[in-house]
Order: C-alpha cells, then structure tokens, then sequence
C-alpha cells in the first residue's frame, strides 16, 4: 500500500481525498496454564470522501485495484451531491488538505518474540498468577498489532503513517467463602502502548502473575472500604478513566453541536464556555498531546489530514478550546486540534480523543499521601457509569489502601466514589510530579454511528482530590 501507485482519477468534484487502511494481528493467551488458540487477523482497505457541490460523501470499498479506487470515488462524489442541499455547512468552504510527511512507531522494526516464546512467556504468567487454590480464574494475554495508514488527497497530499501497538494484560479472579475479588494488571487492556517488547519491562510485566494474584487474595481477607465524605488519592491507573470520561468526551467538539446525541449523548459543555469557563482548580492542566512516541494514539496527521501537535486543552484550570477537528472548527467558529479520527478504513473520521493527558505538578508520591488526614488511595478502575451529558459520575476501583494522618494504612475492598464533574475537578488539590506519571489508555473508546471503536492513550500523574463522596460495595 505504501508504494500503491495510483491511477489517473478524474473526478468531478472540488476535492477529494482516499485513505488506505491495513493491519494485521496476533492475539496469544494463556488461561488457566491451558493455551488459547492463536487468533490472527488481516484487514485492509479505502475510504474515499469527496466535496461536490457544497457537500460531501463518504464511501468506502476493500477493493482498492484501478477499477475500484474510481468507483468508490464516484459512490463518494454522489453522496456528496445528494446530500448538499441537507449538509450543515457548504464544503465549498472547508479547508483542502495537502498534507505530506510520515510517521512511526517506536521500535517499530524491532524484533518480537516468535510465537512460541509468546506462549512461553504468557505460560510463565499463567502459572504464577495460579499457584493458590482460591484463584479461580486467571488469564495472561497480549495482543500484537501493526497497521499502515495511507492518505492521499487532491491537493497533492501524500501520507504514510506506521504504527505498531502492543496491549499485555494479566488478570485473576479470587473466590472463598462466598466472596468474589477480581485484581488485574492496570485494569484490562489499561497497558497500550506504541513500540515493542520494551513495552513488558516498562510496566514490570515479568512476575506480574504472582504479585496479581497475592494482591487479589488479600482483597478477599480485606474489610470494605467505608462510606463518608473524605479525600482521595487517585493512582494513574484509574486517573486515566477520570480524564477519559469527565474531561475527554465533554470536550469533543461534534458531541457539543449535538452530533452524538441519539448514540453516545451530549455533553454539559456549551460552546460559550470556551475561553472563561473554570473546568478545574489552577492544578488542572489538560493537554491534547499526539506527539509521544510511545502514547497509544500518536501520530503526525489526524485521518483528515491535519498536522498534529501538542496543545492545551484546560491551562491552570480554565477550559481553552475543545476537542474539534477541521470540520467541527469550520461549523463552530472555535479552534480545535488534529482530531478528526476514524477506527478503520470503512467508517469516516469524526472528533476523538487521541492522547489526552494531565500535566504533572511537583509533589513526591509520599508528599501527595501526607497531605492526606484521613481519606482513601484508590487503584485500577473496574467500573464506570455516567450521565449522557457527561456529568454526573460514579466509579469503582479494584483496590484501596486506607490513609490516616499521613500515613498509608491497609487495603480495603470494594472503593467506589460519585461527583459531578467540573465541582470534582475543581477539589484537585495537589498533583504528583513526573516521577507519579504512567502513560496508560485504552484501545476500546466506542462513539459514532455507525459505532466506532477506537484507541485512546493518557497519561497522568497520581492526584489527590478534596471532600469526596466514598462509598463500599457489598462483601
């Protein structure tokens, strides 16, 4: 596909542009010390999307032969004219892209286990994380995937983008006398990183069986987490989910023009807010960063074709500009980022979050604990559920340590916690410093219609939190 060359293609339109999508994966797991079967996947193919006469189509084909690539085109071209007299906005009037550059991932050559010591390295896993009787259930897995992206337009654009993701994960499930515990190794496909096998050292995944499978045990033999008003410590883990559904999703900029509002909801974010609304304490610094190398959604051109680069979001807690790509900013008038983003080669790109991340502050984890009287160090998130305005919200987490006067105590079971978003991020209170920074994220983030499913990374420091709504599960 990157050296595809392509045929004349007289099309008769304002612009157009095709974008080519392939990938490839291997799925390797080991459940219960039995081998799973291998699972592979190949797929590839084009979306066209064309401006004619004021509006614009989409269509997409997986066949991209000389014959192919000009009647996907002209399938584009007579959406666009049907649809012209109902588009929103006049595509005579959004931007043209002429993009050209590259961009890959991280050790993206590198060598990777053969498939053999895949099993043996997730066999090992296996057999630590099952060495008690109480663990009833326990799976180590990774997932391997590489894609080449492709976008050419008739500006004279040309794009090759290449990217490798890996997703390890360990998980166990504890069971005795008629209590359940679940415990995973940063919560379920939360380790996604672009690169290679360095990515296993960089969150300890050697030995990660074992050290799951004790933590989930003693959950069992652990008291419920109590339920008052108190502060939190919330560790990287599940600040990624904090992020995700309270700042990311209110922010993109299609939701808040009411794009998403038969599927994946509004948002309580309006577009005046935009320059003077107080999202958060002076803390909270958002950032829109797919400049990372190894973050799970970096890249140098979004799937429209606009450069990438690092921006604020929210800068010492006022919201600065929303997460919009060329199309929402035309529509809106309001500044937006490269975000336009589409989950494969047969859905069309809308507004996505790509790396999303909390800038750290400059508190040490143990200073961020001993500012804490009493309140509740929560870890790896294993619930969600918020509003379809993106507001009010409740969470679960795996595990918990209780904090007194300063002081780590022990683990409790069952933590959960609610607020409402902007007044939740407005108690931040300190913020960790580098050193308290995981780059984490998620390859399952759903939105769109027809629904899209795509890879989402953040990264964030541990953060503590004033004055929140705490409350225990049932044993």
């Amino acid at each position: 596909m990157t050296h595809l060359r392509l045929p004349r293609l007289d099309v008769d339109a304002d612009y157009w542009s095709l974008r080519f999508v392939e990938e490839t994966g291997q799925s390797f797991a080991v459940r219960k010390n039995v081998a799973q079967p291998l699972s592979l996947l190949t797929d590839g193919g084009v979306m066209a999307s064309v401006y004619a006469a004021g509006g614009y189509g989409y269509a997409a084909s997986a066949d991209t032969s000389d014959a192919g690539l000009r009647a996907v085109l002209a399938r584009a071209a007579h959406w666009a004219r049907a649809s012209a007299r109902h588009a929103l906005d006049d595509s005579r009037k959004l931007p043209r892209a002429a993009p050209r550059g590259d961009y890959a991932s991280p050790s993206l050559d590198g060598p990777l286990p053969t498939r053999r010591e895949w099993y043996e390295l997730l066999q090992r896993e296996s057999e630590g994380a099952g060495s008690d009787p109480r663990i009833v259930d326990w799976e180590a897995l990774v997932d391997v995937r590489e894609a080449t992206h492709r976008l050419v337009t008739s500006e004279g654009g040309d794009v090759v983008q290449r990217f490798r993701f890996l997703f390890p994960s360990v998980s166990v499930t504890a069971h005795a006398d008629g209590v359940t515990q679940q415990r995973s190794l940063n919560g379920y496909r939360g380790i996604c990183q672009q690169g290679g096998i360095e990515i296993l050292a960089r969150f300890g995944f050697d030995g990660a069986g074992r050290r799951i499978a004790e933590e989930a045990l003693e959950l069992l033999a652990a008291p419920n987490c109590p339920s008052e008003r108190m502060d939190v410590l919330l560790a990287p883990d599940q600040m990624v989910l904090q992020i995700h559904e309270s700042i990311g999703h209110p922010l993109e900029l299609d939701r808040i023009l009411g794009d998403e509002r038969n599927f994946a909801g509004t948002s309580f974010v309006t577009p005046d807010m935009f320059g003077r609304y107080r999202y958060g304490s002076d803390l909270l610094n958002i950032t829109f960063d797919p400049t990372r190398p190894e973050e799970l959604a970096s890249y140098a051109f979004d799937d429209e074709g606009t450069p990438a680069q690092r921006t604020y979001l929210i800068r010492d807690g006022i919201l600065e500009r929303p997460l919009g790509g060329a199309i929402s900013q035309a529509r809106s008038g309001l500044p937006g980022v490269a975000n336009a983003r589409a989950d494969n080669w047969n859905r069309p790109p809308i507004d996505r979050m790509a790396n999303l991340n909390l800038e750290p502050g400059d508190a040490t984890f143990d200073e961020l604990v001993a500012s804490i009287e009493r309140g509740v160090l929560m870890e790896t998130n294993s619930s969600w559920s918020i509003d379809d305005s993106r507001n009010k919200f409740q969470f679960g987490c795996e595990r918990a340590r209780m904090i007194e006067n300063g002081r780590l105590g022990g683990v409790v079971k069952n933590p959960n916690y609610r607020g409402i978003s902007a007044k939740f991020w407005r108690s931040l209170a300190r913020v960790g410093n580098a050193d308290t920074m995981r780059v984490l994220g998620t390859p399952f983030c759903g939105k769109g219609e027809p629904g899209q499913t795509i890879r989402v990374g953040h990264a964030s420091p541990a953060c503590v939190f004033t004055d929140v709504d705490v409350f225990g599960g049932e044993s």
